[in-house]
Formats: structure tokens, C-alpha cells, sequence
């Protein structure tokens, strides 16, 4: 499997980072400018320490990037997490980075494209935002971990978020609520 994986500058940059590293399948990752500020602030890590997981990575200025295209294929385009501010330049046609460009492809060829958002509380703008996009076919996926795993860690907390979007791609996980009432 084939992922496009964006990190923007919305705090919770560890959900990002934490898909990259467990995401199975050919991953490649763009992070936009303040998305790489925030992993510095967040992780005390640079793009150049999570690029060990990606086939390759993509500048988000880069709008000649092989993603620009609709003629290179994905699985999925993850954006995790989502700024509000993406959010609103997806849902309304904005294209300047290759972040957004990469969205409006995923967009217009039915591509899979998945929305974490961090924020909280949201505005009545974001929520429109977030049900225009869901309308098209997003999948608008706002990081709530599952509580029902019993978390003892921040490791459990992210990894069970994770292991929410990694089903939504096609990918197994084991351990659902209750999974062994059916055995």
C-alpha cells in the first residue's frame, strides 16, 4: 500500500509522527513549515529524525512535487494532525502548499483522504468546514483516543488513536472494544 502522510502545525504533532512510525506500506511525508516547529517544540526532533520512515519526503512549497499530480496514485492521503487552518483551505479550494494542492487531488480523483483534526473546541466555521469536506468524501477523524483500552501511558493514548486510523486505511489491527466476546 501506497500512503501520503501530512503533518501540519496544529500541537499533537506526536500523532503524526507515531502513524509514520507504524504505518505499514510505502509512506511519503510532507510537513508543512510550522508542522516542523512543532515537532521541534513538541518531540525535541527534526523532520530529518522522522524521515527515517518515509521512502521520501516533500517540501510543502514544493507545488511541482510528484503529489501535485493526479496521475500518481495512493492509497490514502493521511493529514495528521490537521490544522484548522488546512482544514479550511481544503474545504474551500485553496491550493497554495502542496499539503492543500495534494488535497484537492485526493478530492477530485476520489482518492481516500483522511482528516485528524486536534483542535478543540471548534467553531461553527470549522465544523461547516469539516461536514463540507465529509460530504465529498473525507474522512474527518478529530483525535479522541479510545478510553475503553484503559490507557496507562501517553503511549497507550496515542498508539490507540492510531490504532483507530489504521482500520479507516485497510489496515488490521487487533484489540477492538470487547474483540474477545467473539471468539
Amino acid at each position: 500500500m501506497r500512503f501520503l502522510i501530512g503533518i501540519t502545525g496544529s500541537s499533537g504533532s506526536i500523532y503524526g509522527v507515531r502513524f509514520l512510525e507504524r504505518c505499514p506500506g510505502e509512506k511519503f511525508l510532507i510537513v508543512s513549515d510550522w508542522g516542523a516547529r512543532v515537532i521541534e517544540h513538541e518531540l525535541a526532533k527534526n523532520v530529518e529524525d522522522i524521515a527515517v520512515h518515509a521512502k521520501a519526503v516533500f517540501d510543502d512549497n514544493d507545488l511541482a512535487a510528484p503529489f501535485s499530480s493526479g496521475s500518481n496514485r495512493y492509497d490514502a492521503f493521511i493529514i495528521l494532525p490537521c490544522s484548522i487552518s488546512t482544514l479550511a483551505k481544503i474545504a474551500n479550494g485553496i491550493a497554495d502548499t502542496l499539503i492543500t494542492r495534494a488535497a484537492q487531488v485526493a478530492l477530485k480523483e476520489r482518492m481516500k483522504l483522511v482528516l485528524g483534526v486536534r483542535e478543540t473546541p471548534l467553531s461553527s466555521i470549522a465544523l461547516e468546514n469539516a461536514l463540507k469536506l465529509s460530504r465529498e468524501g473525507a474522512i474527518f477523524m478529530p483525535v479522541s483516543p479510545p478510553w475503553y483500552k484503559n490507557p496507562s501511558s501517553m503511549d497507550d493514548i496515542v498508539d490507540g488513536f492510531i490504532d483507530k486510523v489504521l482500520p479507516v486505511l485497510g489496515v488490521p489491527v487487533a484489540g477492538g472494544w470487547r474483540e474477545d466476546a467473539l471468539e
